[in-house]
């Protein structure tokens, strides 16, 4: 698992996390086709075989010579350079398109490559890829998160599997002793990982679908003061070897209860056997409901190249038509979800036990980022959620500044856009 893909996950749920990467960087060449050449980036992923798959794929293909580099480093900044030039990719993977992206018009319309399978592909990871009613990136594969419990620790201390977040705190309270925490929910207490996910869990959003501040609500307070009682309750394991995405202190017994990922769960079933259970975050016992964040990479086409239409036919041929290649790179060399709503549910890797509860739980209750929620809108509400978890600062007081901030970067977003569509 590579930096730039848990940090999608994480800022799907509001919040950014740096994390270490691995793998080379190698550039492959498709070889299949020939006369137009087209050039296709990628991140670079930490799981083996994912390179010389991208590369195989292009090799197949035979409209046009596909050329594939695997991008090291910051590969946001890299692609977002890019598309300022001529000189950049024709097909690009992106944690995105971004709404500056789009409304800059560095990204291509990709809405009639999904004509006839667009509801067969995850609505949670597909709405924030669509502005104005067009598609402008098509999902790849889905990552997610989740509560991960150790069904023994929880039986013998007596405690249910928490399913609403009042049950949460109590749970981690009467699980932690001298030896295990409670809960684990990252070294900061949950503030860089959990963003957005207790305001869906309260019932809330983090932008409504008309573009307004969607957590200007007193659920919004009471729900993040909770996260503050568990801080201050010493329920959390702070200070873990290493953090909430790595489930070693889970499997380690350092915790009975982890929030980590999808990719955590080989793993993890590796080390306890049947020895756990995955739930969603809970929700608040009220107007609330069980949440999980979600996110996806898309394939995107630069306005800039020189070969759009030919682009847009390979992306449609790699990541409409060709889904055999799409679960095998969701599930051959990681453990993703297929952002096709058909192809999680007959992939066979998730038909039983926790990973089928993940689909399940991505397809009933994910939500993303959405479009509108702006880094500058993200990064006021995650510097608020911090000084509420960790320092106790009122939660009524931080969420009336968060929305001041949130509502004015919207309505900067909406004047950019009226803009554009009357220029």
């Amino acid at each position: 698992m590579t930096m730039s893909r848990r940090a999608l996950l994480a800022a799907g749920a509001g919040a950014g996390v740096g994390l270490l990467a691995a793998c080379g960087s190698n550039t492959g060449r498709g070889g299949g086709g020939s006369g137009t050449e087209l050039s296709q980036w990628y991140h670079q992923y930490g799981e083996a075989g994912t390179q010389q798959a991208v590369q195989r794929y292009a090799a197949a293909y035979h409209k046009a010579r596909v050329t594939v580099q695997w991008r090291p480093g910051d590969y946001d900044q890299q692609t977002a350079a890019a598309l300022l030039t001529d000189s950049g990719p024709d097909v690009f993977e992106v944690n995105g398109p971004t709404l500056d992206q789009i409304q800059g018009g560095q990204v291509v319309d990709l809405t009639e490559m999904l004509d006839g399978v667009k509801d067969d592909f995850n609505p949670a990871v597909l709405t924030p890829k669509t502005y104005d009613g067009r598609v402008w990136g098509i999902p790849q594969v889905i990552d997610m998160q989740m509560l991960y419990y150790r069904k023994s620790l929880l039986r013998d201390a007596g405690v249910q599997p928490p399913t609403t977040l009042d049950a949460l705190v109590d749970a981690a309270r009467k699980l932690s002793t001298s030896k295990v925490k409670g809960l684990f929910l990252g070294n900061d207490g949950g503030a860089g990982v959990l963003g957005g996910t207790p305001l869906h869990a309260a019932g809330l959003q983090l932008v409504t679908d008309d573009g307004e501040v969607g957590f200007d609500d007193p659920s919004a307070a009471r729900t993040l003061g909770k996260l503050r009682q568990l801080y201050a309750g010493k329920s959390l394991l702070l200070g873990a070897p290493a953090d909430w995405a790595d489930p070693s202190a889970f499997i380690q017994g350092l915790t009975a209860m982890q929030w980590s990922g999808l990719w955590a769960l080989p793993q993890i079933q590796q080390q306890l056997g049947d020895d756990f259970g995955v739930l969603p975050f809970p929700g608040d016992g009220r107007n609330g409901r069980p949440t999980v964040p979600v996110g996806a990479y898309g394939a995107a086409v630069s306005a800039r190249g020189r070969h759009k239409e030919a682009a847009k036919e390979f992306v449609k041929w790699l990541w409409v038509e060709r889904t055999d290649y799409q679960e095998d790179f969701a599930l051959s060399y990681g453990f993703h979800i297929p952002a096709r709503i058909s192809l999680a549910k007959k992939a066979t890797k998730l038909k039983n036990g926790p990973a089928a509860d993940a689909v399940r739980f991505t397809t009933d209750h994910g939500y993303a980022q959405p479009l509108l929620w702006t880094p500058a809108a993200q990064t006021a509400y995650q510097d608020a959620l911090s000084r509420i978890i960790r320092s106790g600062a009122s939660p009524e007081s931080e969420l009336r500044g968060v929305v001041r901030k949130v509502s004015a970067e919207l309505d900067r977003v909406k004047k950019v856009r009226n803009t554009k569509k009357s220029s």
